[in-house]
C-alpha cells in the first residue's frame, strides 16, 4: 500500500511526486494507478493520459510543463496588479477628502500597541529620550516574584538613566499602597528627584514623558496600550495628573500624616463616599486599589463606629453624619 500523499501547495511538488516524475520520464508512461501516490502531478499536468492507452500516465517534457507553470503564474501576477491599479484608483479619490496624512516613515499620533513585551519596549524607548519629567499613575503594585524582580530591575536600571541626564519623577499611587515598603525601598535606590503622592483614587496606569508622548491601557489584560504623541490629548493628560497632584498627600521623600476625623480615617471615608453611591464592595474594592476582603473589612469597621445594623442604614447614618462633608 502506498503512503498516504500529504497535502501541499498547488504550485509545489512533493518528494513522493518528484521521484514519481523522474521514474516516468527515465522509464515511459506509468500504470494510472501508481499516480495515486502523488496526484500533485496530475494537478500540475506533468503526467497525462496516453492517447493509445488512457489507463497509462505518460510524463510531459520538463520544459513544456515549466512554461505552462509560469505562463500560469505571469497571469496571476498580471491579475494582481490589475487589482492593486483598481484599488489605488478607488482610494485615490477617498484620499483627497481625507486630506494630508502622516508619511509612512512619520510618527503615528495614535498607535494601538499589542503584547506587553512590545509596550515595555515602546515605554523604554521613550523613556530613554526623556530629558525633563517622567509622570506616571500607579493604580496597583507591581508584579510579584522573579518576574516582578526582573520587570522591577529594568525599570530602576531605566529610570535612573532618566534621573541621570536631569529628569524629574513623580508618581500617584492609591492611598492603600502607602504602607508597601517595595515602594519605599525603589525610590530609596533611586539617586535624583522622585516624589510619590497618594489619593483615595486615582485613574487608570499613565506613563507621560516630557509632555510630549503618553502610555495608557487599552484593554483590562494589560497586553493592548496606545502611544498617544497627539498634543492635546498628551497636554490634557498632563493638566489633569497636575490637578490630581496638588490632591494628593505627599508620601516620599517626606509623608504627609493622614489624620482621622471623629474616628474615621482617610481610607474609610473614601469608602464612605462610594458606598454612598451605591457601589458593590467589588467595585469599591477595585476603584481603591485593594483586595474585597480587606474592603469588607473596612466597611465592617466603618459601620460598627457609626452603629449601623444593615447596609441600608449604613448608607442613611453616612448621609447624616456629615463625615462626607469634610475635607481629607
Amino acid at each position: 500500500m502506498s503512503a498516504r500523499h500529504c497535502e501541499h501547495g498547488t504550485e509545489d511538488l512533493c518528494s513522493a511526486g518528484t521521484d514519481l516524475y523522474e521514474r516516468a520520464l527515465r522509464r515511459g508512461p506509468l500504470p494510472a494507478e501508481d499516480a495515486q501516490a502523488a496526484p500533485c502531478l496530475i494537478d500540475l499536468g506533468l503526467l497525462h493520459p496516453a492517447l493509445d492507452d488512457p489507463a497509462r500516465l505518460e510524463p510531459v517534457a520538463p520544459v513544456i510543463a515549466l512554461h505552462r507553470l509560469l505562463r500560469s503564474s505571469e497571469e496571476r501576477i498580471a491579475s494582481e496588479r490589475q487589482r492593486e491599479a483598481r484599488l489605488a484608483e478607488t482610494f485615490d479619490s477617498l484620499m483627497r477628502i481625507a486630506g494630508p496624512q502622516p508619511t509612512a516613515g512619520g510618527t503615528p499620533t495614535i498607535q494601538l500597541l499589542t503584547g506587553t513585551e512590545r509596550i515595555n519596549r515602546a515605554i523604554t524607548d521613550a523613556v530613554a529620550h526623556a530629558s525633563e519629567e517622567l509622570i506616571t499613575v500607579q493604580p496597583r503594585a507591581g508584579l510579584t516574584g522573579e518576574r516582578g524582580q526582573v520587570a522591577d530591575a529594568a525599570s530602576l536600571g531605566r529610570d535612573q538613566a532618566a534621573l541621570d541626564r536631569g529628569c524629574h519623577i513623580r508618581t500617584l499611587y492609591p492611598h492603600t499602597l502607602r504602607h508597601f515598603p517595595i515602594i519605599v525601598a525603589r525610590c530609596e535606590r533611586l539617586k535624583g528627584d522622585v516624589q510619590i503622592r497618594t489619593l483615595d483614587e486615582v485613574p487608570d496606569r499613565l506613563v507621560l514623558i516630557d509632555r510630549t508622548v503618553a502610555f495608557v491601557p487599552a484593554g483590562e489584560d494589560g497586553r493592548l496600550a496606545l502611544e498617544i504623541r497627539q498634543p492635546a490629548i498628551v497636554n490634557h493628560l498632563a493638566v489633569t495628573f497636575d490637578r490630581l497632584w496638588r490632591l494628593a498627600t505627599p508620601m516620599y521623600p517626606e509623608a504627609a500624616p493622614q489624620p482621622s476625623h471623629n474616628g474615621i480615617t482617610p481610607r474609610q471615608h473614601a469608602i464612605a463616599a462610594l458606598l454612598v453611591e451605591g457601589h458593590t464592595d467589588a467595585v469599591i474594592a477595585d476603584r481603591l486599589g485593594m483586595n474585597i476582603r480587606t474592603a469588607r473589612v473596612h466597611i465592617a469597621k466603618l459601620a460598627a463606629t457609626l452603629g449601623s445594623q444593615s447596609r441600608a442604614q449604613l448608607g442613611f447614618l453616612i448621609g447624616r453624619s456629615g463625615i462626607l462633608d469634610q475635607e481629607h
